[in-house]
């Protein structure tokens, strides 16, 4: 493995990426300056990663501010479209929320935290209504209870012993050895129900998506209006169709 230490770490991609995600998490357009300090990075060595990104396309600039230019969306679109399942997931999860009438999201985990995959949203529950691409914290939410269930038991110590398990709500896990068990209970049950963790107002009810050989690739889930929905009823209701749903997903594989 790679690391920054090692002679096969090339510096100049690594440096080259972080300018791309400094322009796309910062303001819209930026300076060489601002970009420089939020790299920590020399401003001589920021210019000419940022006059090479746009001689590339990947960024704009009027020769005082830069920023990123559609075709950085290639790079993400490029691991979706390289998942085997990706346009199957979003056909099955648009008929289950058509069918249900409930917003419903597919992720993978991503370090701490789960990325979303496919989200189909029928109206905001949150503040912030998750979209494509979208990053929460895995401890926090439904799928990522799946996932870090699935997860190989080293890793899921190495989640336990590094993630910031940060109060999100008065209900949010964040004693490791509690949240060890509700992991343990989601791995004995196969579903995971996490009320008011994230936020006071959402619920989620979620389900592994594995592949042809059984392996868990992906979570799949509702979201639900806290209050509305507690998990009798929503596992009622909900459970079955999502469960067709992930076979539907992993018989596509």
């Amino acid at each position: 493995m790679a690391t920054v230490e090692s002679e096969s770490f090339v510096r100049a991609l690594a440096r080259g990426l972080r300018i791309i995600e400094v322009l796309g998490q910062g303001a819209p357009r930026q300076t060489l300056a601002e970009i420089a300090a939020a790299c920590d990075l020399p401003r001589s060595v920021v210019k000419r990663f940022a006059l090479t990104l746009t001689e590339l396309g990947y960024t704009g600039q009027d020769g005082k501010r830069f920023w990123l230019t559609p075709k950085v969306m290639t790079l993400g679109l490029s691991y979706l479209y390289a998942l085997p399942f990706w346009r199957q997931a979003q056909l099955a999860l648009e008929e289950l929320s058509a069918e249900i009438g409930q917003s419903c999201a597919m992720s993978v985990l991503d370090g701490h935290e789960i990325v979303y995959v496919v989200r189909v949203p029928t109206y905001r529950i949150l503040r912030a209504s998750p979209t494509l691409g979208s990053r929460l914290p895995a401890h926090a939410v439904s799928m990522g209870r799946v996932l870090l269930a699935a997860a190989p038991a080293a890793t899921l110590d190495a989640y336990l012993a590094s993630a910031p398990l940060r109060r999100l709500t008065h209900a949010t896990i964040t004693d490791p050895d509690a949240l060890r068990a509700a992991v343990g209970t989601v791995r004995e049950t196969g579903t995971a129900w996490v009320d008011a963790e994230l936020d006071e107002s959402i619920c989620g009810l979620a389900v592994p998506v594995r592949d042809g050989d059984g392996t868990v690739v992906a979570a799949a889930n509702v979201s639900l209006p806290t209050g509305t929905f507690d998990e009798a009823r929503a596992r009622a209701e909900f459970l079955a169709p999502l469960r067709q749903t992930a076979a539907r997903i992993r018989a596509a594989m």
